[in-house]
Formats: structure tokens, sequence, C-alpha cells
């Protein structure tokens, strides 16, 4: 028998060095680039300033073994912060035609740890929605904190559904319900802004223009920019708030805090339901707890001998 004859590996002429650095000036948000360079710069030390990045495509076992030795020992925050940023640059290699297959085929995000205690304090609240971030993100941050809706509602808005006038919204609850939803004055302020005129299409929308699959209620009619996906909103926030002690957060952690922080202030139970879209009282109770910092100030505030102090 003849010898096998093997076939040609493929390249880009594309160094991963040069790979890294034009993916990384595609991202505007100084926080994410930094948080990104981390994993990827390590990539390219590892595996080679002159490494044609078509060549990782073709070793997901090396690949997948490298990020295990590299960060399977760190906490699962930091692994899928890690996972996300180099699944990110691959994608983005491969709209580029550098790269074919998937190096991180072999690698899945691991379950965070359950959180005790999901609220944020109302200063950090602040903080995270004061943040240095795209208009596109604070927008949709404040609104899912004001409204107290999830995200999936909030992302499935189209510019007609929005009364800015009254400061509300009719999303579709889970179940299919429409209900009304309110925000305030941060979000009200944000919102024209976002819009820029727009009367049609989806509210919040990714920042490249859709592909001719992507369903034509899905994509705004002026720009071709279609839907933002949950899943997208979702890893931006996590990136965003990875510099945050006990962070990164998610999404969800906004409607828990504020109907925390409503219950906190003395919301009546209706009140609450409303906020939260939730029919059963008994589906509201774990949302409405007390957070830590609600417990200490009413400790304080309630403390007799601390009422008798002068001046107080």
């Amino acid at each position: 028998m003849g010898q096998v004859r093997r076939l040609p590996r493929p390249t880009s002429g594309v160094r991963l060095a040069d790979a890294v650095k034009i993916y990384l000036a595609t991202i505007t948000v100084p926080n994410t680039r930094e948080t990104y360079a981390t994993a990827l710069e390590r990539l390219v030390t590892d595996f080679g300033a002159d490494t044609d990045v078509a060549l990782l495509g073709e070793e997901p076992d090396r690949v997948s073994g490298w990020f295990t030795f590299v960060w399977g020992a760190t906490a699962a925050k930091t692994f899928n912060i890690r996972l996300t940023a180099l699944g990110s640059a691959c994608a983005y290699w491969r709209e580029q035609q550098w790269l074919s297959g998937d190096p991180l085929v072999r690698l899945r995000a691991r379950p965070a740890p359950p959180d005790t205690s999901k609220a944020l304090s109302t200063q950090r609240i602040a903080e995270i929605l004061g943040s240095d971030v795209p208009l596109r993100e604070r927008v949709l941050w404040h609104v899912l904190y004001e409204s107290s809706a999830r995200a999936e509602e909030v992302l499935m808005l189209d510019v007609p559904d929005l009364d800015t006038t009254n400061r509300c919204a009719v999303v579709t609850r889970k179940g299919g319900a429409r209900d009304l939803i309110a925000w305030q004055t941060g979000t009200a302020r944000l919102l024209p802004r976002l819009l820029a005129g727009r009367k049609s299409g989806p509210v919040f929308l990714t920042d490249r223009k859709a592909r001719s699959s992507v369903a034509r209620a899905d994509v705004d009619p002026s720009t071709g920019r279609g839907r933002l996906s949950y899943r997208r909103a979702a890893e931006l926030f996590e990136v965003h708030t990875s510099g945050f002690d006990g962070g990164p957060y998610t999404l969800h952690q906004l409607r828990h805090s504020r109907l925390t922080h409503a219950a906190e202030a003395g919301a009546s139970t209706p009140v609450l339901m409303k906020l939260s879209g939730h029919t059963s009282v008994r589906s509201l109770t774990k949302y409405a707890k007390i957070s830590d910092e609600g417990l200490v100030r009413y400790q304080a505030e309630s403390d007799p001998a601390a009422r008798r102090r002068p001046g107080r």
C-alpha cells in the first residue's frame, strides 16, 4: 500500500498576536477590553505570537487542555469570564474567516455556586447604573432595575410599545399575559438618547447588522440591526460587573434588588406583586426578603438606646 497522503493544515495568514490585537481594538469599553485581554494575552503567551490563528480550530483538545490547566482550579465566575472572553474572540475571528471550527467545543461554562444574598445594596446598584458603559447597556440596566421586569420581557420591547410620556410600557409576561411596567427618572432621561428619533423596530439593538435569516420583526428597518439577545445582554452585564467585589452579577439581580429595596421602603404586597408581575404571593416571598443592608439599617433605626442619645 502506498503512503497515505496527509491533507494540508488550514492557514489564515494571520498571526495569533495580530488577531488578538485586532479583536481587542473592536471593544470600546475599557473595563471589558481589559478583562478580555487577560485571557487572550495568556493565549498568545502560551501558544506563541506567530501561531496561525486558523490552527486553533484544528486543535480543540489542546486548547481545552490548556484552558483547564490554566483556569480549571479557579472559581466558577473566573472560569466562565475567561471562557466568555475566548469565545467572543473566536466568534469574531470566524466572522473574519480567519478561523473555522470551534477551539472551545470541549469546554462548558460552570454553574456558579448558589448566592444566598442575591439582592445588591442600594450603593452597589448606584455604582453599577453609573458605570462608564455604552448607552444601550445603561438604558437596559436602568429599565430592569427601576421596573423590576424580567430581562426577557424588556428585551422583547419594540419602540411602539413605549409610552415615554407616562414612563411606562406594555410587556408580555411569563405565560403570555400582557402587563404594564413603569420606570423612573434615570430611564426617562436616557431613553430618548438611545432611540434617537426611531419610531419602529426593537428598542435594544445589536451592534452589527442582522443576518438575512433573522425574522423581520426582530430587525430595525432604519438601521438593519437586529434585536439584542438575552444571552448577549447577560454576557455583557457579567463582564462589566466582574470588577466589583462579589461580582460578576447577573441581570436577574437587578430585578431581585429592586423588589427587595421596595419591600424595605414599605411597599405593600399588592404593589410588590404588580412590580414583579407575580400572581401568587408565595412566588413573591423569595424576592421580597429583607437584605443584610436593610437588616442593619432597621436595627440601627429601631435601637431604643440609640434614640435616647442627644442629638438623635
